[in-house]
Parts: structure tokens; C-alpha cells; sequence
């Protein structure tokens, strides 16, 4: 019967992920069973997982990146902070929840490095120029002009003085894809995913991307180094006369 079931929601467009969270509840409501003494066997132990496909995460190639990082226009208080967004956000490959959890005493600029702490753990990422140039015109100049209270701590405000949002940042990462006329489906994770790949492709060694990447398990970081094989891959299928 569970067999069936997997058959089915497949069949009805479910993909093989969600059959395999099906069967891996199916499997953890038995076993709870067998220990409360309800059942005495569990039907599902026997029974495969549907085999899922494995995603790569979506990358940009370094045009794309340049020409998104161009997008702000900075001749007003939004364009200097969505550029100074942006740019931080793919020097240091951060997550969205830390870009706008990040408040100013994070910045050390004259050093040029953001401390980050997310998780229980605490991390310092460089900064290249651009990215401090960035930042500190738009904490010097446009910063004050936009915060609610002078006490504010918050990095990133929104044009009401207060803490950016999740939702209004994603709002901001739709609007310059569309600007820009990437055709990619472009995410706040994306930048994330292309800091690591290109970093990986310019010689950064693993290691050193999951200490900036805040990966608890090296193997989180390792899929960017099966992108750059399927790359490759693609590149010589392509490109090869006997391919």
C-alpha cells in the first residue's frame, strides 16, 4: 500500500522528493509505534525511497554578476543602498537572513571585514574594495538620512527607517533581475551560491569557502565543486569535435 501511494503521488505530479518525505514519515510513525508497542512490525522498513534527482544550485557567470552589481543607480538614498546590498552581499557570500539581521557595529570598514554571527557561531569575512567603497558612502552619507531613530542598530533600513525585511529584500533582488534582463531565476541565495563557485574556479580552496560560507559540514560546500565539474562537462560536450 505505501508502495502504491509513492506510485501515485508521482504519477499525480508530486515530485520524488516529496514521496520521500512521505516515506520518511510513514517510517518515523511506525517506529513510534513498535515502541509504544502498538505494531508489531513496521511495513514501510522494507520499502525503497523514490530516487530524487539531485539540483544544482542556479549561477551566474561573472557578466551576469557585473551587470546585476550595475543595476543600482546611485543617484538617490535607495540606489546607494541597494548598491551597498549587493555589493556586500556578493563579496561575502552571506545568507539573507544575516545581510539583514547585520547591524552597523558588525562593519569594520578601515579594516575592510563584516563580522557575522548566525547559528551560535561567529565569523569575520573580508571585503574587497568596492564592496568597502560602497559601504561607506552609504553609511557616512545616505544612513542618517534614513533611519526612524538615532538609535537605530540596524545595517540595512527601508525607506521607513527601519530594519529591512526579508520580503523587501527579495522585492529589491526581482526588481534589478528585471532591470537587467537575466533571464536566470535569480534568488538572494544565488549570489551566495556564485560568491562560492567563483571563488572556487579562482583558486580558493574548500576549506576556506565553508569557514566564509559559515557551513557547519564540508560536504554543504562540496556540491559547488560538482558544479564546476558539470560545467566543465558541458563545456567539453559542446566544444569538442568528437564530442
Amino acid at each position: 500500500m505505501i508502495q502504491s501511494y509513492m506510485a501515485w503521488m508521482i504519477g499525480h505530479g508530486k515530485s520524488a522528493a516529496s514521496a520521500t518525505r512521505f516515506l520518511a514519515s510513514v517510517k518515523s510513525f511506525y517506529n513510534f509505534l513498535l515502541a509504544e508497542g502498538c505494531v508489531d512490525a513496521n511495513p514501510a522498513k522494507g520499502v525503497a525511497a523514490a530516487k530524487v534527482e539531485r539540483k544544482y544550485p542556479e549561477i551566474l557567470t561573472n557578466k551576469e554578476v557585473e551587470l546585476f552589481l550595475e543595476q543600482p543607480q546611485c543617484v538617490d538614498a535607495k540606489g546607494y543602498r541597494d548598491h551597498a546590498m549587493l555589493e556586500l552581499l556578493y563579496a561575502t557570500g552571506i545568507r539573507v537572513s544575516e545581510l539583514i539581521a547585520l547591524n552597523v557595529e558588525d562593519l569594520n570598514l578601515a579594516a575592510g571585514f563584516i563580522r557575522c554571527a548566525s547559528r551560535g557561531k561567529e565569523r569575520i569575512i573580508p571585503l574587497y574594495h568596492t564592496a568597502v567603497k560602497a559601504l561607506s558612502d552609504y553609511v557616512r552619507n545616505i544612513r542618517p538620512q534614513l533611519i526612524a531613530a538615532g538609535d537605530e542598530a540596524a545595517l540595512f533600513v527601508n525607506m521607513s527607517g527601519e530594519r529591512m525585511s526579508r520580503q523587501g529584500f527579495w522585492k529589491i533582488i526581482k526588481y534589478y533581475q528585471e532591470r537587467a534582463g537575466i533571464e536566470k531565476d535569480i534568488t538572494p541565495h544565488t549570489l551566495r551560491h556564485s560568491f562560492a563557485v567563483h571563488l572556487l574556479e579562482n583558486g580558493a580552496d574548500l576549506r576556506s569557502i565553508q569557514e566564509m560560507l559559515g557551513h557547519a559540514d564540508i560536504s554543504s560546500t562540496q556540491i559547488y565543486a560538482h558544479v564546476i565539474k558539470r560545467q566543465l562537462k558541458d563545456v567539453y560536450q559542446k566544444a569538442h569535435p568528437r564530442a
